[in-house]
């Protein structure tokens, strides 16, 4: 997800970071181990403002998505994690596909409007964030290529090796990517993974993280990120203002972070509370404060003046539930067909 200031890469998917104290719940041990799909300073900045507003510890693993979906499959029958938080919602879908998550219908979810949350309970969203292009215009003028604003764009032979992105097996943002061209294909998966191969000569790598490349393009490794657009935002405040953000005029994915309960918690109340604090006002507006700007679901959420005004750009019908019941056939296929998955 967002970007970090100075980009440092923070190696917590080895261990988990703690914050709060403890209160010992007599059904469960008073702590709630979350994994978490948002940046590491989110990560840490919600887990500390939980601990800190109900007195419940709370530490985390900070995974992509797909990397998260993997531990958690691994853990089946003996959790590791209570809750799962953050990371777009067809991961939780797929989860749920699974019987990875139980579902959970939060007294606080009837402030969430329908279309950001599952009717069954599965995962509840918790921010949005629109996919779009992140742009090095210094580099773009090198390689005589203008600002992209569409898909099409981004097959120039000009930008050879020049546009980052993800793996969809280890990626929830590139996923979204590969999954919106499936939509704008009328649901072809044939005709995306056809636009996927065109892309491929032009991507340098295909990173594990989605906010990747844009670090990538930051650095001027490459000219384009394909990334949520919040990232570019955060890469921009953290020392790198000449960077432009743009969104396909074909139409352009989103994401809708979730929040749910792992199946077989050993937390399970501290884990609810987890989720019925995570839809409240305190909660979504944590983000900001470390230079997360997604867009919040609870309505009365203050919203950053940096979060992309979503109703100035084309966005697809993303279907969470048919994305995350595609998913993993899906990226077989890019795997086999495309590029292959990223070595651990």
């Amino acid at each position: 997800m967002a970007l970090t200031a100075a980009a440092v890469v923070l190696s917590a998917a080895g261990c988990a970071r703690e914050g709060g104290g403890s209160t010992p719940d007599a059904e469960d041990g008073g702590v709630v181990h979350v994994v978490c799909g948002a940046t590491e300073e989110w990560c840490a900045a919600t887990t500390a403002q939980f601990s800190k507003t109900t007195g419940v510890k709370a530490d985390f693993v900070r995974l992509s998505s797909g990397e998260a979906l993997a531990r958690i499959k691994a853990g089946r029958g003996n959790a590791e994690f209570d809750v799962w938080y953050g990371g777009p919602a067809d991961g939780f879908a797929a989860g749920g596909a699974e019987n990875l998550l139980t579902a959970y219908v939060s007294p606080n979810a009837g402030a969430i409007p329908a279309r950001y949350k599952d009717p069954t309970g599965i995962w509840t969203g918790v921010y949005v964030g629109a996919l779009g292009f992140c742009s090095n215009p210094k580099l773009l003028a090198e390689a005589g290529v203008a600002v992209p604003d569409s898909w099409a764009d981004l097959l120039d032979p000009k930008l050879a090796k020049d546009i980052g992105i993800a793996h969809p097996s280890t990626s929830g943002t590139s996923y979204t990517a590969l999954w919106t061209q499936v939509v704008l294909a009328g649901g072809n998966e044939d005709k995306a993974l056809e636009y996927m191969r065109k892309l491929h000569p032009n991507v340098l790598q295909y990173t594990k993280s989605g906010a990747a490349p844009a670090q990538m393009t930051a650095r001027g490794e490459v000219a384009v990120g394909i990334i949520f657009s919040h990232d570019c935002v955060a890469a921009k405040e953290a020392g790198f203002p000449d960077l432009t953000v743009t969104f396909p005029a074909e139409g352009t994915g989103y994401e809708t972070g979730g929040v749910a309960l792992v199946s077989g918690a050993k937390n399970p109340v501290s884990a609810k509370k987890f989720v019925d604090w995570a839809l409240t006002v305190e909660a979504q507006e944590v983000g900001p404060t470390v230079k997360s700007y997604q867009f919040p679901t609870h309505p009365d959420a203050k919203v950053s003046d940096k979060v992309v005004d979503l109703s100035t750009i084309t966005m697809v019908e993303y279907d969470a539930v048919e994305a995350g019941e595609a998913k993993t056939a899906l990226n077989r296929r890019f795997d086999g067909e495309v590029a292959q998955a990223p070595k651990s």
